[in-house]
């Protein structure tokens, strides 16, 4: 890796942590979330239809990083879907993203070889302690909220898995816009096929309203990967990781002024450690 990782890659990082937070939160305010998701999956695979005609194919070696990506990626949404239905957008989202840093950490280090300086480290365990606390702020949950803790920290894990599979994908495919193109084409109709296979033809039925917020959720989840994936071509895929998790900051003040969601000193306490932590990574690549 290099020595010195240029300024606009984290840049681009911080760019794609603010889009991913909004379309959680647009994908939140769908009323049915089911239908949320699929309008959302259905837009950006659209977007990725014209972007493979675009672009040149990723590279053959590629191609296993890429369907293992595809099968992750699906199975976070699912799960995201059923934390959102169950829990808070202020808690699950948190939750989710936050349980992926330090598990990112340690596939980068243990799969694709990365080496983490001390610097490092302990930026990613101060953003992860960050996050716990903006996830736990307000107490130890009880047991009726455990299946929705269960999602939340699940997608976690997906997302810990599929950032590793993208990190070395791309390292391989030779080409970005290929590999962005190519994932989101492959996974884009599997959610909606799922959800069709749940619903039938009522799955749409009265989605009217719903339709400007889910297809604008798709649009930017696309930027927002697209910008993640082109950045782990080019920086430490740990501290990419752990810098994209400043969504969450953004996702609390959604989840205060868009849901009426009570932040509270310690969740605004919590945000301060995760920018603590981004300052860290900072210092760690001058």
């Amino acid at each position: 890796m290099p020595a010195a990782v240029p300024a606009t890659v984290p840049a681009a990082v911080l760019a794609a942590a603010v889009l991913h937070a909004v379309w959680n939160g647009l994908a939140h305010r769908i009323r049915d979330k089911l239908v949320g998701f699929t309008l959302i999956n259905l837009s950006y695979t659209a977007c990725a239809l014209v972007l493979v005609l675009l672009n040149p194919l990723p590279a053959a070696a590629a191609w296993p990083y890429l369907i293992t990506s595809v099968a992750l990626q699906v199975t976070s949404q699912l799960l995201l879907l059923r934390a959102y239905q169950l829990g808070d957008f202020g808690q699950m989202y948190p939750l989710a993203r936050g349980s992926a840093p330090l598990l990112v950490a340690a596939l980068s280090v243990t799969v694709l070889g990365d080496r983490l300086g001390a610097w490092e480290l302990l930026g990613v365990a101060v953003i992860s302690c960050g996050l716990a606390g903006l996830a736990f702020a307000h107490g130890i949950p009880g047991r009726a909220q455990l299946p929705a803790l269960a999602a939340a920290l699940g997608t976690g894990v997906m997302i810990a898995g599929y950032t590793v599979a993208d990190g070395g994908g791309v390292r391989h495919a030779g080409t970005v816009g290929g590999y962005v193109a190519w994932l989101f084409l492959l996974q884009g109709p599997l959610l909606a096929l799922i959800a069709w296979a749940r619903r039938g033809r009522s799955l749409l039925a009265g989605a009217g309203p719903a339709v400007p917020f889910g297809l604008l959720g798709g649009v930017l989840s696309l930027a927002a990967y697209g910008l993640v994936v082109w950045a782990q071509s080019r920086g430490n895929l740990a501290t990419i990781a752990a810098l994209r998790e400043t969504s969450i900051v953004i996702a609390a003040l959604i989840a205060t002024l868009v849901f009426r969601e009570r932040l509270g000193r310690l969740r605004m306490a919590a945000s301060a450690a995760v920018l603590a932590g981004i300052a860290v990574l900072e210092l760690a690549h001058p």
